[in-house]
């Protein structure tokens, strides 16, 4: 059995699959978990008849992509919503996605994000995003740091 902190302690109900259980954390380490779609073309018909949408929607530095880019930085921004149980005075403007030297995707938050996100313990948010045909994803996974004496996070 393997001594991977998350493997299950018990083989499942069914013995024969093999290889190494990863069950999910009971630890309180993931704060939440986001995921959203959007349909390219839709997002780029509703941009064509309401410009204004794209300063809403869009940081200055993301309203220069292709379409798909845009749309899957807009799922982006919904999913942090869903991993940070949807904070009441959210901005589309409070996060932006930006990219390491690599091309790596990640996200910067301010204001009223970054305070639910700050409120919450959250020190890492895990972003995927991928666009195919019509249609772009986002995923985010929002983790806390390691539990501390007195069941906080540090």
């Amino acid at each position: 059995m393997s001594t991977f902190p998350t493997s299950a302690p018990t083989p499942g109900p069914d013995d024969s699959f093999g290889g190494r259980a990863f069950a999910p954390r009971d630890d309180g380490t993931v704060a939440g978990v986001g995921i959203d779609v959007v349909e390219i073309d839709r997002l780029s018909a509703m941009l064509e008849r309401t410009p204004a949408l794209l300063d809403r929607l869009l940081t200055p530095s993301e309203r220069s992509l292709s379409a798909a880019s845009r749309a899957a930085r807009v799922a982006a921004k919904e999913a942090v919503g869903k991993a940070l149980g949807a904070p009441g005075d959210f901005s589309w403007q409070d996060v932006t996605v930006e990219r390491t030297q690599v091309r790596r995707p990640y996200l910067r938050l301010r204001g009223a994000t970054l305070r639910a996100a700050e409120e919450q313990g959250v020190l890492h948010l895990h972003l995927s995003l991928s666009h195919d045909g019509e249609v772009a994803t986002a995923i985010v996974i929002a983790e806390r740091g390691p539990a501390v004496a007195g069941g906080g996070a540090s």
